[in-house]
């Protein structure tokens, strides 16, 4: 089936978790081309891009209070296995499919998506690319996306980064297109509010030590306890039992029970952007909330109580100007970002947001309206490249080498059942429990 062009076009999102789907989805309407002004004005009552979104079904998949927190609009939104995915792409138009999942999930469905595609002489253009700072397994991650139209990076760094990793191993790394986190905006910060909000950005992996994580919850209640007058709020992305992009195994929620915080010391979900705009002071190891922060240039620190570490992803930011002690916040310091830094990281505090993703924008278009459509999908990992590597990657999410579906592939022409949609119930919840308690227990006795 040939792809479509409607007036608005039509973009297939497949995210694996929370964090992914916002990424993506709020990507996908950035990098959308602009429809006519024929169809704009025929749609002006509902703008933007047509988004179908597609949840992969495993250890992260959403819940609805994650995806109600993500605050992220769509035209309509389904949980799907691997291959229900591929049977819908190739049964349905798009102008875009971009690929929110991990790198071996990304190279799965560009082997997938090759297969179903291989006869058309039309197809979508594929996006994919990173949801936010990349510390670790640069080379691993990069080549699993390779293949896609478009490989996003989320900053000028990162696209140096992305073409030198492509270019050294004799990829393409014509796909590399240099844009920003599509979730940073915002009101500028204003200077300090009372009473000042000091927040806490927690990371579900960093650290992973209930050591480490105990230190840093402790910190935090002190700091609460010697300034009564500031309130200290300990911003948490899951409840226990939910999972995001990262496996949490030492819930702050289950550890803060040991502890009697101060009244001024509160846990708080929801949108990061909403507790932002009552923040003054953002603390954190290395979340990408520290770039949401810089961007709207609210006071931004990045801990090294623990050491700079790559393990930490904390050594990122070195050279940021915002590394700091909490010892250095308790006595009143404030860091002040490095603007080359800050602007190297698309953070584009300077008011060049808006345009970061026009360029995105005009190669998609570009591909869109290229004669004799799109070449087939490329990826560098074949079976000639990666012999060892890539069956097991495709295998995992039941492909075959030749990314056709392998014999018993769970797939389903309807909803799940009753005794089945209980059976997954079950079964994510013994996951969890294993995550959240019998794997500490575990890795404890190995310590002894």
């Amino acid at each position: 089936m040939p792809v479509s062009t409607p007036k608005r076009p039509r973009i297939a999102v497949l995210a694996d978790s929370d964090t992914r789907w916002k990424w993506g989805a709020l990507t996908a309407d950035r990098i959308a081309p602009e429809p006519s002004m024929e169809a704009a004005s025929r749609d002006a009552a509902q703008p933007g891009p047509l988004l179908d979104g597609f949840l992969l079904r495993g250890r992260a998949t959403p819940t609805p209070r994650q995806l109600r927190e993500v605050g992220v609009r769509a035209d309509s939104l389904r949980e799907v296995t691997a291959v229900e995915f591929l049977r819908a792409m190739a049964e349905e138009s798009y102008d875009i499919v971009l690929l929110s999942l991990v790198g071996g999930g990304v190279q799965a469905m560009l082997h997938g998506l090759a297969r179903v595609w291989e006869h058309r002489t039309q197809r979508p253009v594929v996006v994919t690319g990173y949801v936010g700072v990349v510390y670790e397994k640069l080379a691993d991650g990069l080549l699993l996306r390779h293949g896609a139209d478009l490989v996003l990076a989320n900053s000028r760094q990162d696209a140096d980064r992305f073409r030198a990793v492509y270019e050294g191993v004799g990829a393409d790394a014509s796909a590399v297109t240099e844009v920003a986190l599509p979730f940073l905006g915002g009101a500028p910060y204003e200077g300090q509010r009372e009473p000042c909000t000091v927040v806490f950005a927690a990371q579900p992996s960093v650290p992973d030590s209930r050591k480490d994580r105990t230190y840093l919850l402790n910190r935090l209640v002190q700091h609460a306890r010697r300034h009564p007058e500031r309130e200290v709020l300990l911003k948490l992305r899951s409840k226990p039992g939910e999972h995001t992009t990262h496996i949490e195994e030492l819930p702050y929620q289950k550890l803060v029970q040991r502890l009697d915080p101060p009244a001024n010391f509160r846990l708080v979900y929801g949108n990061m952007g909403e507790v932002l705009d009552r923040t003054d002071l953002l603390v954190t190891v290395s979340s990408t909330a520290a770039l949401e922060s810089l961007h709207r240039r609210i006071p931004t620190v990045v801990l090294t109580d623990l050491g700079i570490r790559e393990s930490l992803g904390n050594h990122h930011f070195v050279g940021s100007g915002c590394l700091a002690s909490w010892d250095q916040l308790d006595a009143g310091h404030r860091p002040v970002p490095d603007e080359e830094w800050v602007a190297r990281q698309g953070v584009a505090a300077d008011g060049s947001y808006d345009s970061a993703f026009d360029a995105a924008r005009g190669r998609i278009a570009e591909l869109l309206g290229r004669p004799g459509g799109l070449p087939p999908l490329t990826p560098y990992y074949t079976p000639v490249t990666a012999p060892g590597y890539l069956p097991g990657i495709l295998a995992r999410h039941h492909l075959g080498p030749d990314g056709t579906p392998l014999p018993g592939a769970p797939a389903a022409d309807k909803d799940p059942g009753p005794v089945r949609q209980i059976v997954r119930r079950a079964a994510r919840g013994a996951y969890r429990h294993g995550v959240q308690r019998v794997a500490p227990v575990i890795r404890r006795m190995g310590e002894l």
